[in-house]
């Protein structure tokens, strides 16, 4: 799911939820963020490159808009999405509740616990195999940052869900992000344009 939905309740301000120390240690907003450094431009959100990671950018089918950045990175997986948000208020403590009901839904369970950066989802998702057996679930950490008109939300996978030396290594991916709201007007919930990156000066092109 790209956008996320709306709900038919009146909407309610709530306080924006992100570490303390967001401004100075990421997930950074692109004012905030070192303008030399060798980031990789994805549109909405900046990444920057380190030793064992592995881009991926997953695609809507029908559109080809690019709807999600996956990063596969210490034995783990790290999805991202950037969303507008308001200037003053937060979206994440509406979007958990969200997902917990979404993944109860799909018959999965949710515990919130406080993580770094915050009051986070710990999901256990029912998955069916190729060969059609249920029974498994999938581990999964929700996470969520209020920033400046923009929200990032994060989904870790792998290894990181579950022990703390591979979360710490992810989590510090999750906060070295940078979020490019740019000036465009944009309804809260809708997903900031993600894009495929720029080629490299002097690469070949197809």
């Amino acid at each position: 799911m790209s956008d996320i939905e709306n709900i038919d309740d009146q909407p309610v301000d709530h306080p924006k939820s992100a570490p303390a120390d967001r401004a100075a240690n990421g997930p950074l907003d692109e004012s905030e963020a070192n303008p030399v450094r060798p980031y990789v431009d994805l549109g909405g959100v900046k990444v920057l490159p380190r030793e064992g990671l592995h881009l991926r950018l997953e695609v809507e089918e029908g559109t080809k808009r690019v709807v999600a950045v996956g990063l596969d990175y210490a034995n783990s997986t790290l999805q991202v999405q950037p969303f507008a948000a308001p200037r003053s208020s937060g979206l994440w403590h509406e979007i958990r509740d969200q997902i917990a009901d979404q993944i109860a839904r799909q018959g999965g369970t949710t515990t919130v616990r406080e993580g770094s950066f915050g009051p986070e989802l710990l999901a256990q998702i029912p998955v069916t195999t190729a060969e059609g057996q249920t029974g498994q679930v999938r581990l999964a950490r929700f996470i969520g940052v209020d920033g400046p008109r923009w929200f990032l939300r994060g989904v870790i996978a792998g290894e990181a869900a579950t022990d703390p030396a591979a979360a710490a290594k992810v989590e510090d991916l999750f906060r070295s992000i940078v979020v490019v709201r740019g000036s465009t007007p944009m309804p809260p919930r809708d997903l900031i344009p993600l894009r495929m990156p720029a080629p490299a000066p002097g690469a070949p092109t197809a």
